[in-house]
This record gives C-alpha cells, structure tokens and sequence, in this order.
C-alpha cells in the first residue's frame, strides 16, 4: 500500500473518530466471509458503521484526533482490528452480544465512550447495560410525569368529595 493511501485512510478514520462519540475495537478475524457479511447487516441496520483496518493506520488516527487521549486503546491494538462507529454508546455491546449467542466472536478489545475508555471482552456486559441519552431523558420524564399525574389526580378526587358534600348538604336544607 503506497503512503498516499494510507494517508486517505488515516484521514478517513480521523473524520469517523471525530464524527462519532462512540467506538468499539472488536476482533472479527476468525468469522467467515458469510457471517461477516450477516455482522455487517446487523451493524447496518442499528445505525452502526463497520471498518476494518490495520492496527498501525488505527493507531495513527487516534493520536492525529484532538481533544482525548487514546494512549491506553494503544495497547489493545493486535492481531486483526474492526471498529464500530456509533452515536448511541450501547448499541454496538447489544449487538455483539446477540451476534455471539451463535457465534464465538467478535470479542471486544477496547470501547471508547465520552472520553471513558473500557479496555477487554468483560466489559461488555456493563456496556450492553448502560442505558443511552435518550432513555434516561424518557426515564426522567416518565418520573417527573408520574408525580404530576399524583397531584392532578389528588386535586380531582378531591373536588369530587367536595361537590358530593355540598350535594348532600343541599339536599339535607331543602
């Protein structure tokens, strides 16, 4: 491969490493090209994007990339390298979990997320398990929501027994 290649590539994985929050370093060497594919699908249809590449260009575009320090990824970086770009921080755990119920990879070497970094394939639990940006919004809504709901329906059982008071009073004069 000629140096202006590589660079392209370099190049490439900057702008992904800095486009999305979110990367999963995975090892994907020993899967056919048939479940390779079936992966590929699967990370398409959750919004993931799939690369592969050589350590050595991986590791020249996280030191390129400004801002974090990916020193502690470096380690990580052998044998054969595929990253999963992606906005939602566990989507791509969910996926390699569900992928590995009939499959024994890909295993996951290193994630980075919001400038925390998980280093080894027994993270992925805990990773699968954080909940997105979204679902805690929808979670504190849904609390916030349910004290109103509490309250208005407080007021209204209470002005119900008011107006049957007042009926039973009324009728009770008359």
């Amino acid at each position: 491969m000629k140096k202006e290649e590589k660079n392209k590539i370099i190049d490439s994985l900057v702008e992904s490493f800095t486009q999305y929050g979110t990367f999963y370093i995975t090892d994907i060497s020993s899967l056919t090209v048939e479940k390779t594919n079936t992966l590929r699908r699967k990370c398409y249809g959750s919004n993931i994007k799939l690369r592969v590449a050589k350590n050595k260009l991986i590791q020249k575009a996280l030191e390129k990339v400004e801002g974090n320090d990916y020193s502690s990824i470096f380690p990580t970086l052998k044998g054969s390298s595929a990253i999963m770009f992606c906005d939602i921080a566990n989507v791509p755990a969910r996926v390699i979990k569900e992928f590995r119920q009939k499959n024994d990879k890909p295993v996951l070497k290193s994630a980075f997320i919001d400038s925390s970094v998980f280093i080894g394939d027994n993270q992925l639990d805990i990773l699968a398990a954080l909940k997105s940006k979204n679902e805690l919004i929808a979670d504190i809504i849904a609390l916030l929501q349910s004290q109103a709901k509490n309250v208005i329906s407080a007021l209204q059982s209470g002005g119900n027994k008011i107006s049957g008071i007042l009926t039973t009073l009324e009728k009770r004069g008359s």
